[in-house]
């Protein structure tokens, strides 16, 4: 749900031609995490035989979602503070800074102001990142959702094998299996 809410305000905004990425920190391993936003150069670490260009760079122009932005190393917070205050960033093992036009997105499932508090979360960083909070109360919550959920998967799955009309044709009582719309 995170991320269909991200791609939704992607693209709504006018950004939308521009690229998206979305990026899962908490799947990301800390000692990878800064190579992975902000790039590498070639040498920067073992393994790095070429320069890898990161999400923010490939995301220029474009809005980059980070999910369970909680899980992120504090290491890379400062980094990622630093990429929003300042639009640059610098590629792990560079002298040079890169200018990055990018919209991040965050969201976590954790409790970020108490993580602040216990010193786990970048106060500042978090501070940065509550411009705009959007509440998404889980599925569980929003029992009225479920219906308009399993009428747009069905609709799309019939789409696919050309099939659509079948929800449309009327049944035995000649009324629509399912409105056009919940």
């Amino acid at each position: 749900g995170k991320e269909l809410a991200a791609r939704a305000i992607h693209r709504a905004g006018p950004r939308a031609s521009r690229p998206f990425i979305g990026v899962n920190m908490g799947a990301i391993p800390p000692t990878l995490a800064a190579a992975e936003l902000f790039g590498a150069e070639r040498g920067a670490f073992t393994g790095a035989e070429r320069r890898r260009v990161g999400h923010f760079e490939r995301c220029d122009g474009g809005t980059l979602f980070l999910d369970e932005v909680g899980e992120m190393p504090g290491e890379v917070q400062v980094l990622l503070l630093r990429a929003l205050e300042l639009k640059e960033i610098q590629p792990v093992g560079s002298e040079r800074l890169r200018s990055v036009d990018v919209r991040v997105i965050a969201a976590s499932d954790s409790d970020l102001a108490s993580a602040a508090a216990k010193g786990r979360f970048r106060a500042p960083l978090l501070h940065r990142l509550s411009g705009y909070e959007i509440e998404l109360p889980p599925l569980r919550e929003r029992r009225e959702d479920v219906a308009r959920l399993l009428v747009h998967f069905l609709r799309e799955e019939l789409r696919a094998v050309g099939e659509e009309h079948k929800l449309d044709d009327p049944g035995p009582r000649g009324e629509a299996w399912l409105p056009a719309e919940l």
